[in-house]
């Protein structure tokens, strides 16, 4: 199965759900489900929400991600595990080593399919499912599904059925989007304004590189800010750290790279701030799904440079609409209009020549 639906719909519920009820009535025995997930975070969530779903039944799950411990992992994977959630990298250290056998898997989840497209892991995920048994149920699940998500779907999937809940590439409606056209000089000053509102309880404010994820939570706890940074950089200890002090109001910002964009579920995210606009449209749907989660209501602000003007343009194409501008008072407020879609035409002779090609052909 092919499934796609918005951010904070519940997506990883509805595959845990059935996954757990399941093996749980086939009283499995062994490892017999795995969960493929394209980041650390993603993956320990999934874990967090597998124990409090299967909390009454014998099913058990071993989380397998880099950067943590060798020996925890060993020991959740012989103490009897039914259930593999796992990243990429980390499991095929473990097919490697011998310390995980994939020959009884009858499920396999391949969850946000096209982000592991864009981290680049289509070879170990090609390696990883010529060990699974050919006879098995596949289910692909993303918030967006790219072009080459329907190749992983061809090279791995067999005749799925596919369900599309809610509209393609569009965010839950309960979330206000607006821009705040800012020169690039301003646009730290800006965020500062922002946040002194009272109605910013939680941010997470997106940057385009790890750096500039670095430098602006640095600025923010230079202004009496309490936040924080998570990027890929950082250890894993120091992410697990930052998104536990988010989670508890330890900090009231997390400034994140897309590391954060995909699936975490962060209750109670009031506002989602883009400080940089990012590279890819389907990556804006992905950020503001942190706020607004299940049906809440949330905000997704985007400060917005004359210089961006080109990935607002595909973000407004993709959503289908014009984003509603505002000004903050005291910041100049450049007129940022996207460009319109190109039309390439043809020359005339070209025209001519692809008609006699046409008559030729007849």
């Amino acid at each position: 199965m092919v499934a796609t639906a918005e951010t904070g719909s519940g997506k990883t519920a509805a595959y845990l759900l059935p996954l757990i009820d399941r093996l749980h009535r086939k009283r499995a025995t062994s490892l017999s489900a795995m969960v493929l997930a394209p980041t650390r975070e993603l993956a320990a969530q999934i874990g967090r929400e597998f124990d409090i779903l299967a909390r009454h039944t014998r099913i058990r799950a071993a989380v397998v991600v880099g950067g943590e411990s060798m020996s925890r992992q060993l020991h959740e994977l012989r103490s009897g595990a039914h259930v593999l959630v796992a990243c990429p990298g980390r499991l095929i250290d473990h097919l490697e080593r011998g310390t995980v056998k994939l020959d009884r898997i009858e499920m396999v989840v391949i969850d946000e399919a096209d982000r592991m497209l864009d981290m680049g892991f289509l070879p170990q995920l090609r390696r990883i499912m010529r060990m699974v048994p050919r006879r098995r149920q596949t289910l692909m699940f993303s918030a967006t599904m790219a072009t080459g998500v329907e190749q992983i779907a061809r090279e791995f999937l067999n005749d799925p059925a596919r369900v599309n809940i809610g509209e393609m590439s569009t965010p839950p409606a309960s979330i206000r989007q607006t821009i705040y056209p800012v020169t690039l000089d301003n646009k730290g000053a800006m965020l500062l304004e922002i946040l002194k509102r009272d109605e910013v309880d939680s941010a997470i404010v997106f940057t385009r590189t790890k750096s500039r994820a670095d430098r602006v939570a640095k600025l923010l706890v230079r202004n009496s800010i309490k936040a924080v940074a998570i990027h890929g950089d950082r250890s894993q200890g120091q992410r697990n750290a930052a998104l536990a002090g988010f989670r508890a109001g330890t900090y009231r910002v997390m400034v994140a790279t897309d590391v954060a964009a995909r699936g975490l579920d962060i209750p109670d995210v009031s506002h989602v701030i883009n400080f940089d606009l990012p590279d890819a449209s389907e990556g804006y749907i992905h950020r503001i799904g942190r706020t607004a989660r299940m049906g809440k209501a949330g905000e997704a602000l985007s400060l917005v440079t004359p210089e961006e003007r080109a990935s607002l343009g595909q973000i407004e194409r993709i959503l289908g609409k014009k984003l509603d501008r505002e000004s903050v008072p005291g910041f100049d407020a450049p007129e940022i209009t996207a460009p319109k879609p190109v039309t390439i035409f043809r020359s005339s002779r070209m025209r001519s020549r692809s008609s006699r090609m046409r008559r030729r052909a007849i």
